[in-house]
């Protein structure tokens, strides 16, 4: 490799590429008091450069040369990310129309004939050179853009994943006991949903988006229950027929609330949608006899019906004001009773599948105390 011109005074690196040493001494001494100029007398040294740091700015490459010649070369430098954007002007003899049309398929930029006529030359140089600059400008912009964007998508995902979290806890606090409870239910729901992908009745929903989006609205299947009065809510005893119709509202209460926040919005958000649906339905049963519509199988969405198992089996291992907890064997037991019945048998296979996975879940985030 040889270098034309004062290294230090010139910042943009043009690359010559030619076999013969006269053509890279006229192009050397034209271009040199402009750039820094690189030299290579074949196409392999040619490769060797372009990818080397620092890269060149621009190429002048010769088409004909021994061995690898001026086509062969081009195409390993668009082959590699590393060089394929580096702008390529052909410098060569050839001047048939039909060989600069070739050149430009190949992706040259430009295509110079010899004899030079340095005016010419200079001109295109600078001209390829600018555009360069433009596009690496341009370039930087757009990453620069991207990870702004990035940056703020991600502020805005952790501001959504601290309300949602914010205002789930708003409503177990009128619960004391039960503060890992989000957390089981949520991963009791990340299970069973990834188990049921593979389910045909299940895999067009569960794709691992709307696994995400389950996961992240799960924390607010009982934020209704923020309407509904202590006396009833912590009542330690069995609730009266009229105490029962109450405590019942809190999954309409908290459905027509999630649904007053999409009407705000005035458009569709995919974790809300799935939010409200869980809150609406996540105590409906498989045969019709739940609440707050007796709606049955399939009619209940696939989010509430996930819901309802992970919701259930949670409770009856779990200590509340009116009852101490159950052994999960003897909570694994109820619910496979209840395939078909309170739970979509689907569901019951794969929470039986599943089982030690959810026992694994319950002991991680064990209450304390």
């Amino acid at each position: 490799m040889e270098y034309f011109g004062d290294c230090e005074d010139v910042k943009r690196i043009i690359l010559i590429v030619d076999d013969d040493p006269g053509n890279l001494e006229v192009l050397g001494s034209l271009l040199h008091a402009h750039y820094q100029v690189l030299a290579a007398r074949s196409g392999q040294r040619a490769l060797l450069i372009a990818s080397s740091e620092p890269k060149p700015d621009l190429i002048l490459l010769d088409v004909l040369m021994p061995e690898m010649d001026g086509h062969a070369v081009i195409r390993r430098l668009k082959e590699k990310p590393e060089t394929k954007d580096i702008p390529i002007i052909f410098v060569t003899a050839l001047g048939s129309i039909k060989d600069e049309e070739m050149g430009l398929e190949l992706g040259a930029v430009d295509y110079i004939t010899k004899p030079y006529r340095p005016p010419i030359v200079l001109a295109r140089v600078h001209t390829q050179l600018e555009l360069k600059l433009a596009r690496d400008l341009l370039k930087n912009q757009n990453m620069s853009l991207e990870a702004e964007v990035k940056r703020r998508m991600k502020d805005i995902l952790l501001t959504q994943d601290v309300t949602i979290n914010a205002l789930a806890e708003l409503a177990e606090t009128r619960d004391p006991e039960t503060g890992y409870h989000i957390r089981r239910t949520q991963e009791y729901i990340r299970v069973l949903a990834k188990y049921l992908q593979k389910n045909p009745k299940f895999s067009d929903f569960l794709t691992d988006t709307n696994i995400d989006l389950l996961v992240k609205s799960a924390p607010l299947h009982d934020i209704g229950k923020v309407g509904i009065p202590d006396h009833i809510l912590l009542k330690p005893g069995k609730l009266t027929d009229e105490e029962w119709v109450i405590m019942k509202t809190h999954t309409r209460l908290g459905g027509e609330a999630i649904q007053r926040a999409l009407q705000r919005a005035d458009r569709s958000i995919d974790f809300l949608n799935i939010a409200q649906e869980i809150a609406l339905g996540h105590h409906e049963k498989w045969d019709g006899s739940g609440y707050p519509d007796g709606k049955k199988g399939d009619e209940i969405p696939i989010p509430a019906r996930l819901m309802a198992l992970a919701d259930v089996f949670d409770a009856l291992i779990s200590r509340r004001v009116y009852k101490s907890p159950m052994p999960a064997k003897k909570a694994r037991a109820i619910i496979i009773d209840d395939r078909g019945k309170h739970f979509d048998p689907d569901i019951v296979d794969a929470f039986t599948v599943s089982f030690e996975s959810f026992i694994a879940i319950a002991d991680k985030y064990k209450e304390v105390g």
